[in-house]
């Protein structure tokens, strides 16, 4: 078997593996945009009401591939699609694992573990609609959606430290060979409370068709059930939690998002003290002020489909980043063929015959 440690042959699957991890970054976020546009358009059910079994899914109104007669189904299915591009994705990522790259191990096993998130997330995903877009289902859609992202950047950011060590007279850069002192738990912090602040916010999506103080219908649900106020509420204060159940819902993804911000924050400024220089830094700076000033015209301008779907992609680019920061500055993987003997063996001959 060619593997990794075999020449350049080896590091060539090894690079194609990277790019499919790469591209299937891509694809998983575009399809969570498009989950956005799914829900800003109220699509989500357009392929069978809850309650259809599988007339409504994996069919979509009784068909394997439905007759586009109104703009509801052609944006479900195209969800849909895309997620079966995905799932298409991971697949070539294990098999490339399995037969180009088991000598390193853990190809194969992140790339098991991606295609056993796929296909939670695909059933999940049914669930959800068979439900109705209960708000739960629709919060745990969108986390676990955010957990296999994160899980697909550490692939690459791996695969890219095991390429850089394959090379002759080459090792690790030294942002990912040494990583920060001490940042790992400011890391975690961040990254935690901002995936919280990102389900809180699917749970508010999901309480759309609910009407505010639990009378009439309010399409907006949560998001405006403290008014047009931020960062106050109802007239209360910044805090006033039990006026409403939808206000508490709306306040909890409010306290996530503070408490996220200071986080990231101190996260960044941990990190600058301590010599850290990443582009990554000013970049996720950047996000989290756009991301807060979205989320304040969210409100302020009473939900608009344009701003909702940005407010997304930007939360997804900020939780993207984030990582990155943590597995370059805080985790900075060591490539497996540099912990090797055989590989660093391999290594001091090609750099003597150089």
């Amino acid at each position: 078997m060619d593997g990794p440690r075999s020449g350049a042959g080896g590091s060539e699957q090894l690079r194609r593996f990277r790019l499919f991890a790469d591209l299937t970054v891509v694809a998983t976020f575009a399809l969570i945009v498009l989950g956005g546009i799914v829900r800003v358009s109220e699509s989500g059910l357009g392929c069978g009401p809850g309650g259809s079994g599988t007339e409504g899914w994996p069919l979509c109104n009784g068909e394997a591939i439905p007759f586009f007669h109104n703009t509801e189904v052609i944006v479900e299915f195209s969800h849909r699609t895309l997620a079966a591009i995905v799932t298409a994705l991971i697949a070539v990522l294990v098999w490339t694992a399995y037969r180009h790259l088991r000598e390193l191990r853990w190809p194969l096993r992140l790339s098991l573990v991606a295609a056993g998130l796929v296909l939670v997330q695909a059933a999940l995903g049914g669930l959800t609609v068979e439900k109705s877009l209960a708000e739960e289902l629709v919060a745990a859609h969108l986390g676990l959606a955010m957990i296999l992202i994160g899980l697909l950047l550490w692939i690459g950011v791996r695969a890219r430290a095991e390429l850089a060590a394959s090379k002759p007279g080459e090792g690790p850069k030294p942002s990912s060979a040494a990583p920060v002192r001490g940042l790992k738990p400011f890391a975690a912090a961040a990254a935690v409370l901002l995936l919280c602040a990102i389900v809180a916010g699917g749970y508010v999506a999901g309480t759309e068709e609910e009407g505010i103080h639990g009378s009439g219908k309010n399409i907006a649900g949560a998001h405006m059930a403290c008014g047009e106020q931020f960062p106050g509420c109802l007239n209360q204060g910044i805090a006033p939690f039990g006026v409403s159940r939808l206000s508490d819902i709306h306040l909890t993804h409010r306290m996530f998002v503070y408490a996220t911000t200071f986080a990231i924050l101190l996260l960044l400024g941990v990190a600058w003290r301590r010599g850290a220089r990443s582009p990554l830094m000013a970049t996720a700076l950047g996000l989290l002020v756009v991301q807060v000033a979205l989320g304040a015209l969210n409100v302020v301008l009473e939900e608009h489909a344009a701003l909702i779907v940005a407010h997304l992609i930007i939360a997804t680019l900020l939780w993207s980043t984030l990582l990155l920061i943590a597995y370059t500055l805080a985790w900075s993987p060591a490539p497996a063929l540099a912990r090797s003997p055989a590989g660093r063996k391999a290594r001091s001959a090609a750099t003597a015959e150089a």
